[in-house]
């Protein structure tokens, strides 16, 4: 599912929960930023991110919809592989997420790096995952065995250290 049909499924879902029994409008999303949130996000901007004119969105727009929506900033990016989770918001995490989709849309180009980025911000313990990534590195021989066995494509040759 794309950024822009999740929008338009939110809308509609937003819409019937709060009982206007039909979709929300583009300028109602708009406004409900605006007002609820004391966020600026145009109905122009939300066209062209539903209609795939805009690929991505700010990291900003990307939280204050989240907020606005009350979903998990990580639903809030094209699906890779198909599923389409919506997890409830964590506040502690917000933040994180926003940098690994960051990352993930700036290394688009190189897919292995960009899924990874993008699963680490969809799961519900984002930085708990992060955190266990870093205490896993410190154990080198570990890292070269897990590489190794694990890699896909092979890395560049390592140059040798002179002595």
């Amino acid at each position: 599912m794309t950024i822009g049909e999740k929008l338009a499924r939110l809308r509609t879902l937003e819409g019937f929960a709060r009982g206007l029994e039909r979709e929300l409008t583009q300028a109602e999303v708009a406004r409900g930023v605006r007002e609820e949130l004391d966020g600026q996000i145009s109905q122009s901007y939300l066209s062209q991110l539903e209609s795939g004119a805009r690929p991505h969105m700010t990291a900003n727009t990307r939280l204050l919809l989240a907020r606005f929506f009350k979903v998990h900033p990580g639903h809030l990016v094209d699906d890779l592989d198909g599923h389409h989770s919506m997890k409830p918001r964590r506040a502690l995490d917000d933040r994180v997420d926003l940098w690994l989709i960051d990352g993930a849309e700036t290394f688009a180009e190189d897919r292995m790096l960009a899924d990874a980025l993008l699963k680490i911000a969809k799961h519900d313990k984002s930085r708990d995952c992060l955190v266990l990534l870093g205490s896993i590195v410190e154990n080198r021989q570990l890292i070269e065995r897990l590489v190794d066995t694990l890699e896909v494509h092979p890395r560049p040759a390592r140059k040798k250290r002179r002595a």
